[in-house]
């Protein structure tokens, strides 16, 4: 525990002990909404105890709403979940690893029906641009808690997590999103299987729109889009199929 920081030479524990321990102050706050607005709630849940606790309990509540949706190109079955599981783990990890503990406020993950947002206290290290981070550029704020999480295998220590968010969604027309301020870190996931607002009123009224009009309007709403997805998505709005 005195290599690792959790406790002084003199055996009084430190922050980083504290953080790791039953008596740890901070805490996550999770909200699913009804939509893609905050007006309306369907589930809401706080997570304390030590980070590791927060971190497992956090990772389920996400990981039992993280739906699979299955279409079908001719005979076979394709299953997707809403959100890759690893982007999912590396937004979370980030979420605990580089937040800045000097403040008392909650960590905060937002389901929406579209997707899916981390957000921490704590902007990013003073030196650090943004395009430095989605390059691979890793500083980090807590030292001695990322090599806990280094020695447990859960980080890599070598700045790969916002590549791995990033890869995730390599070849789906979706893009993770970060966002900064001065005090905040925000990663947002979209939800690979959100239906657009097209494609909503294409299976409303399918029988109204041509081929090439559905084609043209997942195009418009993604900006760039497959062949191959384009089939996905078009079998998705005329067999839709949830499991879990």
């Amino acid at each position: 525990m005195k290599t690792l920081g959790m406790v002084t030479q003199d055996g009084v524990y430190t922050n980083l002990g504290l953080l790791l321990s039953d008596q740890c102050v901070h805490t996550i706050k999770a909200a699913v909404f009804q939509g893609t607005t905050q007006s309306e709630f369907k589930d809401r849940k706080e997570f304390s105890g030590s980070l590791f606790r927060q971190m497992n309990e956090t990772y389920d509540f996400i990981d039992f709403r993280n739906q699979t949706h299955s279409t079908f190109d001719k005979l076979y079955r394709i299953d997707r979940r809403d959100y890759p599981e690893t982007a999912v783990r590396e937004a979370l990890l980030n979420l605990l690893v580089h937040r800045e503990y000097s403040f008392c406020a909650s960590t905060f993950i937002s389901l929406y029906a579209d997707r899916l947002e981390f957000t921490s206290i704590g902007g990013l290290v003073s030196g650090v641009s943004l395009k430095d981070i989605t390059m691979g550029i890793s500083v980090c704020r807590n030292s001695k808690l990322a090599n806990v999480f280094y020695r447990l295998e859960l980080i890599e220590a070598y700045g790969t997590g916002i590549i791995k968010i990033m890869g995730a969604y390599e070849g789906t027309g979706m893009t993770p999103q970060i966002e900064t301020s001065d005090n905040a870190f925000k990663i947002i996931l979209p939800n690979l299987n959100a239906m657009p607002e097209p494609a909503r009123q294409m299976q409303v009224n399918p029988e109204k729109c041509t081929p090439e009009e559905k084609v043209i309007a997942l195009t418009k709403q993604r900006g760039f889009i497959t062949r191959k997805e384009i089939e996905i998505l078009l079998s998705f709005l005329l067999f839709p199929l949830v499991i879990g």
